[in-house]
This record gives structure tokens, C-alpha cells and sequence, in this order.
């Protein structure tokens, strides 16, 4: 598939091309190309666009004004959106008729504080032992205490609404969030149920016997165990229990689903799509207007792409969707060792995309996801860089991460805010080795001069002291984000104040973090939320350009 043909004349006015153009092309040769993402599968949906339940057997008229209520818009901003794994759940609902009785794990509350509200039209049961196991984390400054406060004060704020007996049941649509419409349950009365394979004094074997005697006095109803110990759904197993992981807050099952923010063209993408195509120039940039059917899978951002042996490889970038019309944007071609950014060129096709997103003033907020060197901090560091000592667009750069350690904890650091930061952000310093050494000084005194004027504009801060702060004409770079939750990368993200340029880094095969994986990490949940979002992007670095001992054994480990 041969390039299009350049416009012309510049100008700013369309113009059209002939139907005619020679867009046959040969069969592509066997590159290696990116693996399918979900987006290029189905098209473009609104970020905040609510995901509908889907059931396969007949319901009664009841039970579709419940489907339609639960599918129609929703005015309210507490809107709790159904995640993409919610499926799961959903597949068996009300599959005889009758509600389900969830019995919530500590962990469950302590890990998302609404989780009470996820559960649609079920009903939620808590023991008395997660109560207690609530009071018992409720103290300190962490997130787990934050969030065991948190659940403490929507329970207090749900029995305000108490009308009846306890052992009834509260309603939770009572403080109207969103599709929640069962009714909440705390153990009123001991279970005289005995589990002789289990020592009666652990909370966890205490819950798991409330299950067995709700299963025994509930025999109507299916009693579903939650929780996110996966030790606990081992034993609820063993014991015949039906026990299930908290979907909820897990954006994808797989990670090969997961949004890369590249889409690679079909060969005879031009015999459909070329017959109405308009090109102009703007900006010194070559755009177009294209029409046809794999328009609307297109996602604001998101690269277009295709090679062919002995022709120009098409890169463009997509500037807007509309219907079945798209206008799209040659990028700038960082392969060309003449166009460099800090004296530092793209080896492959995503590093000139990613480059293209962090040099992109109209873009605030960018997320780098690949294995380790691929390039992913180097490219961020040098882009910020020139745009803060060049092009001074930003005032100075600001490098965070969060501080979980592979192996076993140092204990406490001495010194500074920075120094205590220093070790955890290694591969910040060996990158800036790398950019001072190709910045063309060649006398020692040289570098270290630069290197000091380099490390003037760089600031190092603790993610403990980001909360209420706001970030003016900063370029933030977030690294080893895939150990943030979700809460956390709110927090980070909403300090950006005007002018400021936020860059998420991180690999989800490397996650750190306990009870985190690659469907609830927060990098996994903003790359997810931001897509076609006009001022975002994102990209899926896939080769490794560090070593070739880095790259084989990041295949092969």
C-alpha cells in the first residue's frame, strides 16, 4: 500500500484526489507487527459510556424494566461504572429467579471502600468478623486505614436510613449510588456450624463458616463468597463453597487486550477507503480526510500505521472521528537521524509515536507501557528536556514513583526529601548519563557543567507529600506506575495544574505491589479511561532497544 499522494499546493483549502489512485498492492511481507488490540475489533466508545449487561435466557416484564433501567444514560456524576470483567458476574443473573446473597471478605472493603455499591440488584452480607477486622486496620495513615475509615462511615451513613428490624436488611439505593438496589445484611446471630478441617480461632476460617451456615439457612438462594485472598477461595473450594475473585475493579482480563494506541492498516485499506480522500497542508504537516467502514473503530490519538518493502511506510496519526469520516496527520519523522529530540533518535516505529505524543504541546497526558528497554523513560527524559531547557514550555521537570522494592525493604534513608528518592530512581540517573554523553560536550569540565545546568531543572518528590499540591507548566513524569492503584493515580494525575504535562511509565508484567495485578493496576485502569480522550495518548512500546541480551531475556525469562 503505497503512500498517498501529497497535496498539491500548501494551503488550507481540501482537495480532492482521484478516484483513481494505483492503491493495489503486494501481499505485506512477514514483519513483525504489534499483537491485536481490542480497540481495533469493535469501535470507539465514549470513555464514560456505561456497559450494559447481557443475558441469554428469557426474563420476565420485571426483570426487563430492571434490564432498560439499568442500560439507560444516568444523570448523576456517582455514577459506578460496570467494568469490563463485570461479566463475568452478569452471565448468571438471576438465573432462577432470585437474587444473590454476596458475603464480602475484609480485604474486599479494605481494597475498594464502594464495593458494597458494585453488586447491582444483589444483596451484600458482612459478618461480624469483618466488622472487627475493619476496627482493627482503622488506624494509621496508610490507604489500607484510609479506606477501612472510609467503609466504616458508609455503613454508619447507611444505617441512618434504618426504618425496620436489622436482621431485614437496608436498602442500598437509599444514598443513590447508581445501580445499586439490593440490601445489605450484617450478622445479627452466631452460626452453629463447625468446619473440623479449619482452626476455629483465624478470621478468615470464622468467615468462611458464616458462609457454610448461610448456605444451609438460605437454601433458595446461591451464597456467593468474595474475596481477594486467593488462600481463602482455595479452602471455600475445598469445602465446597462458592467463592469468586472482586471483579470490579480490574479493567481487562487480559493483558493482550489491553489498548496499545496503534492500529495497523489492512492491505487493500486504500481500495475502500481511498475514493473520497482529501488532503491539505497545515502547519507544514501533511493531513487527510479519509472515509470508509474501519473508520469508526479509529480512536482519537491513536496511530495508524503500514509498511511495505521498497515503499514509503505510511505514519499517521488520528486527529478526529465522526462518523465514518476521520481526518488524520502524517507525524514527524523522529527515525530521521536529522530530526532529533536531545540528540536522541527513534529506533523503531513506536518510539517515533511515543516521541511524537510527548513533543505534542495539545497533548497533557501521556502513558508509555512496554518491557524493560524499550526506551520508555530515555524518551521521556529527553523530550522533557527539550521542552523545558529549548523550548522553555515548562518551567522544570518532576520525576516520582511509587517506592516498592523488588526484594526485601533497606529500612529507613538518610538525608533529604531527594535523597532519601535518589535510590529508587537509578534508572533516571543512568539515562541522564546517556543524554549528557551525546549532548556534544567533550571536555570532562563540559559534561559536568551541563550535568549540574541538566540536574538544576530536575526536581525528585516522594509520592507521601503529592496530596493538595498543584503542578503549574511542570513536565511530571510518573515512573514504575503499574504499582499505583487506581486511587493512587488519581491523586497524582489531579495535581496538574495548568501548562502541566503528566507522563505515566511502567511494565504491568512487572508488578510489585500485593493484591495488584495486571487488570487492577492503575497504569492498566488510565490507559483504559483516557483512550480517545483529545489531549491523551498512549502506546504500547513492543521492542526492546537496550541490548540484546535486555531484549532475549525479556522473551525468554
Amino acid at each position: 500500500m503505497p503512500l498517498p499522494k501529497a497535496p498539491v499546493a500548501k494551503g488550507s483549502v481540501l482537495t480532492d484526489i482521484p478516484a483513481e489512485l494505483p492503491t493495489q498492492a503486494p501481499a505485506p511481507t512477514a514483519a513483525r507487527a504489534p499483537r491485536k488490540t481490542k480497540a481495533a475489533a469493535k469501535p470507539a466508545v465514549a470513555a464514560k459510556t456505561l456497559r450494559t449487561k447481557t443475558t441469554v435466557e428469557p426474563i420476565s416484564a420485571k426483570e426487563a424494566k430492571q434490564e432498560v433501567k439499568a442500560a439507560a444514560p444516568v444523570e448523576t456524576k456517582e455514577v459506578l461504572k460496570e467494568t469490563t470483567l463485570a461479566h463475568r458476574r452478569n452471565k448468571n443473573l438471576k438465573h432462577d429467579g432470585k437474587n444473590k446473597l454476596y458475603v464480602l471478605d475484609t480485604n474486599v472493603l479494605l481494597h475498594d471502600p464502594t464495593s458494597i455499591f458494585r453488586f447491582q440488584e444483589h444483596d451484600i452480607y458482612l459478618p461480624m468478623m469483618t466488622l472487627e477486622e475493619l476496627d482493627n486496620h482503622k488506624s494509621g495513615m496508610t490507604d489500607v486505614a484510609r479506606n477501612a475509615r472510609q467503609v466504616s462511615r458508609t455503613l454508619d451513613g447507611i444505617l441512618q436510613n434504618l426504618e425496620g428490624p436489622i436482621d431485614k436488611g437496608i436498602p442500598l439505593e437509599t444514598l443513590n449510588h447508581g445501580e445499586a438496589t439490593g440490601r445489605l445484611f450484617i450478622q445479627t446471630k452466631p452460626f452453629d456450624v463447625k468446619l473440623p478441617m479449619l482452626p476455629q480461632g483465624k478470621a478468615d476460617n470464622q468467615i468462611l463458616s458464616v458462609v457454610e451456615g448461610l448456605k444451609e439457612s438460605v437454601k433458595d438462594r446461591d451464597v456467593v463468597l468474595v474475596s481477594k485472598d486467593i488462600n481463602m477461595r482455595l479452602k471455600a473450594a475445598a469445602l465446597n463453597l462458592v467463592a469468586e475473585d472482586y471483579y470490579n475493579d480490574k479493567m481487562i482480563e487480559d493483558s493482550d487486550i489491553l489498548y496499545s494506541g496503534t492500529l495497523k492498516l489492512p492491505a487493500n485499506f486504500w481500495d475502500e477507503h481511498g475514493r473520497n480522500l482529501k488532503s491539505w497542508q497545515k502547519d507544514g504537516r501533511t493531513w487527510y480526510q479519509i472515509e470508509g467502514s474501519l473508520v469508526p473503530s479509529f480512536l482519537v490519538n491513536q496511530f495508524i500505521w503500514y509498511e511495505q518493502e521498497g515503499a514509503t511506510p505510511f505514519y499517521a496519526q488520528v486527529m478526529s472521528v465522526e462518523g465514518n469520516r476521520a481526518t488524520v496527520r502524517l507525524i514527524d519523522d523522529y527515525l530521521n537521524p536529522k530530526h532529533t529530540v536531545w540528540g536522541i533518535n527513534a529506533r523503531n516505529r513506536e518510539q517515533a509515536f511515543a516521541l511524537n505524543l510527548l513533543m505534542d504541546p495539545n497533548i497533557d497526558f501521556v502513558t508509555l507501557l512496554g518491557q524493560a528497554g524499550t526506551g520508555k523513560t530515555l524518551l521521556t527524559l529527553a523530550a522533557g528536556l527539550t521542552q523545558t531547557m529549548e523550548q522553555r514550555r515548562f518551567n522544570e521537570i518532576i520525576i516520582t514513583r511509587a517506592t516498592i522494592s523488588v526484594g526485601e525493604d533497606i529500612g529507613f534513608l538518610p538525608g533529604t526529601e531527594e535523597e532519601k528518592m535518589a535510590p529508587w530512581l537509578g534508572a533516571i540517573d543512568d539515562n541522564l548519563e546517556v543524554l549528557n554523553r551525546g549532548s556534544g560536550n567533550g571536555s570532562d569540565w563540559g559534561r559536568r557543567a551541563s550535568e549540574d545546568l541538566i540536574r538544576s531543572r530536575i526536581r525528585i518528590k516522594s509520592m507521601s507529600f503529592m496530596r493538595g499540591r498543584t503542578f503549574l507548566n511542570k513536565f511530571v513524569i510518573i515512573d514504575e506506575a503499574q504499582n499505583l492503584t487506581p486511587k493512587q493515580m488519581k491523586t497524582l494525575i489531579t495535581r496538574a495544574g495548568p501548562g502541566t504535562k503528566i507522563v505515566c511509565l511502567g511494565n504491568i508484567a512487572q508488578i510489585d505491589t500485593p493484591y495488584l495485578t495486571e487488570g487492577s493496576s492503575g497504569l492498566t485502569y488510565v490507559v483504559d479511561r483516557f483512550k480517545g480522550w483529545p489531549h491523551s495518548g498512549h502506546i504500547t512500546m513492543q521492542r526492546g532497544e537496550r541490548s540484546r541480551l535486555a531484549d532475549f531475556a525479556s522473551d525468554a525469562l
